[in-house]
């Protein structure tokens, strides 16, 4: 079972006059509506997006660009840079690029349209709003495989006898941590850092042995005798190996090997977040785990699980980062997996609505009746000239010069600098060393691929390819699934309309069956799903069916056999119902009269103790929504 709740949109009414139907072309309408289905799909998880009601309008949604990250490399020179980079991101990496409309973002990217999203489930006249004029008016909360919705409600550390005192926070003075992560990080050619102790006690030598240990992973610690004097000598203890595998033998063996928590952060997407939490722990990003990814222009709440790392440690975190809040410790035995997640529960605000209070209550009595086409969200597929859909493809069809191309060639869309100064290198001199000297922040997707060529070298792509890690590689593969699906529905839709037909598939538990003419009129449009392509699905008894072989065949892909290769690369497939209809949902139109204040309280401000907003005079719609569908697991 799937399950999405969406809370809150907010809107603030202005006196622009309503629109006339009549006076509007079809494809500017189409085209208006289209960009807040971008819009509030843009921030669900990375398995599962939910389309907005068809008649709710946003013509100037203020949104950023999600950042994409990355890890690895080996000349010499490359090396070093690769060990600056191992722990976090570069200063320049943590900068907050500049925002950019959604307008400017798809000025040389794709639409809707490029991505099989071309239906609506209602025709009535909507109305306009803007998303996102603030981060803050889009929270997201994500809703674990058990139902339950991830709240950061508590930050206290769960007691375990077996971890360090806080002192190990403050024994190391800062140029003792800086010489020890140079001596981590092989920056210098010492083999070795020794540390007096001031004040030789046993309790003493033990914090700092046990500093040493818990903040610097792959260092081990000796005490020495050197002319009357006692020292901590920290080393390697397994070569550059120690960095990438957390010490096993310093993990109680009664405690679960994974610390799960959960995460507040503001304006960060999800892997920034993890890289900037590898940055501050000294590890490296690969131990991180997660059931589904975040985007950057909201307020999001998620379950993050890590490979031994206590939460005393992760708790620290709270003094030393803005933005992010770290809470609800638990040990367990394995780590998340993406796509375990049931969905994402939403507030959002819509702020300058325009229309009638009739058209917004006919939009979301829409919404709440007959419910939105489940389209995959446009952040599937990237926000430049290069669909990520494309290189899912090329994966598929085994063509990696191909893979390799399409990441780093030089694209027009949205894109810092540093990245199209690399892909300028890249199309001049197709040297990677050289690219990536281009990056200052080496962890991004094409900095991973790059790192991957020069140590493998350009004949061995798939193993350059490899370093990026499996989650990104598959979300490649995904999107590849997500654009024919959506090509596949829209067909269904033209085809067949909004009712069920023989045919169609219904899912019984897990297991998807077809619909016979007998029993047609005992299911709805609301039960049908659709396949994602894969080796493990059945496809439609209609014209549908013959679509999807159409589609697989122009790709050069056979339909009758997904399995690829290289394991990870073969796709089962999945269901996905076709028509969401929300439960639960309630809007409300308020007043207010300060656009900088927020119009509902986070999970950090009820944990500080905030009194919710006390509003004026204008407007705002708040809308509670909920969604439960069926669908398997498309990873592999």
């Amino acid at each position: 079972m799937e399950m999405t709740e969406v809370t809150g949109v907010s809107l603030k009414r202005g006196s622009v006059a309503v629109e006339d139907n009549d006076r509007v072309a079809p494809a500017e309408e189409a085209k208006r509506q289209k960009i807040l289905d971008h819009c509030l799909t843009k921030s669900q998880s990375e398995l599962e997006h939910v389309s907005p009601p068809s008649g709710v309008n946003v013509p100037e949604p203020p949104e950023a660009v999600s950042a994409r990250e990355g890890t690895k490399n080996s000349d010499v020179q490359l090396e070093e840079e690769e060990e600056e980079e191992e722990d976090g991101l570069s200063e320049e990496g943590e900068e907050e690029e500049e925002a950019e409309s959604f307008a400017d973002m798809m000025k040389h990217g794709l639409t809707e349209l490029d991505v099989g999203i071309t239906k609506f489930v209602s025709s009535h006249q909507g109305f306009s709003g803007i998303l996102k004029e603030r981060y803050s008016d889009f929270v997201v909360h994500e809703i674990g495989k058990d139902g339950r919705i991830s709240h950061l409600d508590d930050l206290s550390v769960p007691v375990d006898e077996e971890d360090p005192t806080e002192d190990v926070f403050t024994v190391l003075t800062a140029e003792e941590k800086q010489r020890l992560e140079e001596l981590q990080l092989f920056k210098n050619k010492e083999t070795s850092v020794a540390i007096e102790v001031i004040e030789d006690t046993k309790e003493k030598r033990t914090i700092i042995h046990q500093a040493i240990k818990s903040l610097f992973p792959g260092l081990e610690t000796k005490t020495e005798d050197r002319e009357g004097k006692k020292y901590i000598v920290a080393y390697h203890a397994a070569g550059k190996k120690a960095l990438a595998n957390p010490r096993k033998h310093s993990w109680p063996k009664s405690r679960g090997s994974y610390c799960h928590f959960v995460l507040y952060k503001e304006n960060k997407d999800t892997m920034d977040a993890i890289n900037v939490l590898s940055k501050y722990l000294r590890v490296k990003p690969n131990i991180f785990s997660y059931m589904g990814t975040k985007d950057k222009r909201a307020i999001t709440v998620q379950e993050i699980a890590v490979l031994k790392i206590t939460a005393q440690r992760l708790a620290h975190l709270n003094k030393c980062l803005m933005n992010f809040k770290l809470g609800n410790f638990s040990y367990q035995k394995n780590p998340l997996k993406l796509g375990e997640l049931q969905g994402n529960h939403f507030t959002v605000v819509l702020r300058n609505i325009t229309g009638t209070d009739e058209q917004v209550q006919q939009a979301m009595n829409s919404l709440k009746e007959i419910g939105f086409i489940n389209y995959y969200g446009m952040q599937r597929f990237g926000t430049t000239a290069v669909p990520t859909y494309q290189v899912g493809r090329a994966i598929l069809q085994n063509s990696w010069t191909e893979v390799m191309d399409l990441i780093l060639k030089p694209r027009s869309g949205a894109e810092k600098g540093y990245l199209v100064k690399c892909r300028e290198e890249w199309a001049k001199t197709k040297d990677p060393a050289a690219a990536l000297r281009k990056l200052p922040v080496k962890r991004c997707v094409e900095g991973q691929l790059l790192r991957g060529l020069s140590k493998y070298g350009m004949k061995n792509i798939v193993s350059a390819f490899g370093i990026i890690p499996r989650n990104n590689r598959l979300m490649y593969i995904h999107s590849y699934q997500s654009y024919v699906w959506n090509n596949m529905v829209s067909k269904r839709i033209e085809e067949y309309g909004l009712r069920p037909v023989p045919g169609d598939l219904v899912l019984k538990g897990a297991t998807a069956t077809y619909v016979d003419e007998e029993d047609v009129n005992n299911y709805s449009i609301h039960d049908v799903v659709m396949p994602l392509p894969g080796f493990d699905v059945i496809y439609p008894k209609h014209k549908i069916s013959e679509a999807y072989r159409e589609m697989l065949t122009a790709d050069n892909l056979d339909i009758d056999n997904m399995r690829h290769k290289i394991r990870d690369y073969s796709l089962s497939g999945a269901y996905r119902k076709i028509i969401i209809r929300p439960q639960n949902v309630s809007w409300e139109v308020v007043a207010y009269d300060d656009p900088k204040i927020p119009l509902f309280n986070t999970d950090v401000d009820n944990l500080e103790g905030k009194p919710p907003p006390v509003f004026a005079s204008v407007c705002f719609l708040e809308r509670r929504m909920e969604k439960t569908f069926c669908t398997r697991s498309i990873t592999p």
